[in-house]
């Protein structure tokens, strides 16, 4: 089971690359961020389903866009100068405490 958890936030690391590149590309413009967009996302999705193997999809899924998420969301306040308002971070902690909160209600 730790190793389906370990495949999970693997998986949602590589969304939120996959997500960066995006942002880097410039509408599929430019080579190398397209390549690592397009290659982040396989491997994202690939890691999701092995995940699911001892996981439900339900839990799995819900975490793994709700880490990616959270993720871009942060990053993108860091880095891309987007809005980090305290409302935006309340409900970004918010998301955080629901993905923890799936992450332990399985186990149960």
């Amino acid at each position: 089971m730790a190793l389906a958890w370990m495949y999970l936030f693997l998986a949602a690391t590589f969304e939120i690359g996959m997500a960066i590149a995006l942002k880097l590309n410039e509408g599929w413009t430019r080579l190398v961020p397209s390549v690592l967009a397009v290659a982040s996302g396989l491997i994202s999705i690939f890691l999701l389903a092995l995940s699911m193997r001892s996981l439900p999809v339900g839990t799995a899924y819900a975490v793994w866009t709700g880490t990616g998420a959270v993720g871009i969301a942060t990053l993108g306040m860091l880095f891309f100068h987007e809005s980090a308002s305290p409302l935006r971070i309340f409900f970004l902690v918010l998301t955080f405490v629901g993905i923890m909160g799936l992450r332990f209600a399985s186990e149960s």
